[in-house]
């Protein structure tokens, strides 16, 4: 099958390439790291490790890490600019082990996390704290060239986000220490806020982006780690009613038992639109969150589109939001979201048409946000300050513990779903045994297959 990445490169023509920059690595010391090498194929390597190479670096010795279901579009070659031997990752955190001489606020043996951006905490977005915005860590040419303008950087997440290396590894170089790290209190264990690098503040801008009020009816469009953390995020909003929506029996209980959701099937309900405006008494919900993923259509159309390379993102569960939304609703998008929901203008197979619903998006007055990639250094001591006084817990969605060594094979199981997999805690021979009530170490060869 063509990947969202072949369809991205063939709108751009055969004559657009990227800037890549070769990474600066120590001779003296090695590490594990998960590295990209092709399709559905990931390997674990003995690399040297980094060292500071600017001023304002720190290098961060891995105590926890984790596998995203954002990671699955690396995986399956889904996003543009991946070369290989890079190392995947852009969850982490752990203990400084070296500083650069222009590192200020951080030392070594300092217990941080590290947000999932790259900030250089000085241009117009980081002042307001919009770290996923940075206009000075990512120079990728192709960004540019399909948003208009760049993101930050990204860890480990190719060089359409700026080509850093990642996380899932035992050491990283974190550029401009100061601003993208975030020390932990010792009272907490790493399982507790491993997820402030990326999910608690991904899911928390979803809700808060969108405006979910108190009285709000919220429906949440897939039941992950994100939408199950967006349901709990607008409950302490307020929401009176949240409803979620999957096709995974057990996250739709897990949303039922954790986040006193009702929950649709949509396997077993074809017009989710139309439950939805039953289960409102025609008026619709107020709030529709997208928090599923761009590689999964429903239809058979969209699934040939995305074949051929006519579209890169299904706007299918974008158009269920619009339409079960009341007039004058919100609708956002988490969701990651690679390019266009159609063929570009002036190809000649653009006349197959997308099916993007902008008529009733305009007519009911539908606020639609594409809520962005979040930015973490905006939410995150908020959260924190969740975590410690016991209004917010990850604990519910961290389902394994696994050592760095079954990468290769935790990324298999990750894209097959088994085992109830959901994030998975993997340790690396810094880390520090189990916090209370998470799951003790296990080895992906015992999980079951199914």
């Amino acid at each position: 099958m063509q990947t969202a990445a072949n369809a991205i490169q063939k709108q751009m023509g055969p004559e657009w390439t990227e800037n890549i920059a070769e990474p600066k690595w120590s001779s003296t010391r090695t590490m594990k790291a998960l590295r990209w090498h092709g399709k559905a194929d990931v390997r674990l390597d003995t690399v040297p490790a980094p060292e500071v190479t600017e001023d304002e670096d720190v290098i961060l010795r891995i105590t926890g890490t984790t596998i995203c279901g954002s990671d699955l579009h690396l995986y399956q070659s889904e996003i543009v600019g991946l070369q290989k031997g890079d190392i995947l990752g852009h969850e982490f955190m752990g203990i400084i082990d070296a500083v650069g001489p222009k590192v200020k606020n951080r030392k070594v043996g300092d217990r941080v996390v590290v947000s999932f951006q790259i900030a250089c905490g000085k241009c117009e977005y980081c002042q307001k704290k919009l770290s996923s915005f940075c206009d000075r860590t990512n120079d990728s040419s192709l960004m540019q060239k399909l948003y208009g303008q760049r993101d930050a950087g990204f860890f480990g997440y190719s060089h359409f986000t700026g080509g850093y290396a990642g996380g899932q590894a035992e050491y990283v170089r974190v550029p401009y220490g100061d601003v993208n790290t975030l020390p932990i209190p010792e009272k907490l264990c790493d399982e507790d806020v491993l997820f402030l690098s990326d999910v608690l503040p991904t899911s928390y801008h979803c809700v808060v982006d969108t405006g979910v009020e108190d009285g709000d009816v919220v429906a949440v469009w897939g039941l992950g780690p994100i939408g199950l953390c967006a349901l709990k995020w607008a409950k302490l909003k307020g929401a009176k009613r949240v409803i979620g929506i999957d096709r995974v029996p057990a996250r739709l209980e897990k949303a039922r038992d954790l986040c006193g959701a009702e929950t649709i099937n949509f396997d077993e309900v074809s017009d989710i639109p139309k439950k939805l405006l039953e289960m409102t008494n025609g008026r619709g919900v107020d709030v529709a969150l997208d928090c599923g993923t761009f590689h999964e259509p429903k239809g058979m159309l969209h699934k040939a589109q995305k074949l051929l390379m006519l579209e890169t993102d299904s706007p299918e569960t974008v158009n269920e939001c619009i339409k079960s939304v009341r007039k004058m609703g919100r609708g956002g998008v988490i969701a990651a979201c690679a390019s266009s929901t159609a063929a570009p203008a002036d190809r000649a197979d653009s006349l197959m048409c997308n099916q993007f619903l902008i008529g009733p998006l305009m007519e009911k007055g539908v606020r639609f946000i594409g809520n962005g990639q979040a930015p973490v250094h905006k939410y995150w001591e908020e959260i924190l300050g969740r975590i410690q006084d016991g209004s917010f817990s990850a604990q519910f969605m961290v389902s394994h513990r696994v050592p760095i060594d079954d990468f290769p094979a935790l990324y298999k199981a990750f894209q097959a779903r088994v085992a109830g997999v959901e994030k998975v805690f993997v340790e690396t021979q810094f880390s520090s045994p189990p916090g209370k009530g998470y799951p003790q170490m296990t080895r992906v060869a015992d999980w079951p297959t199914k």
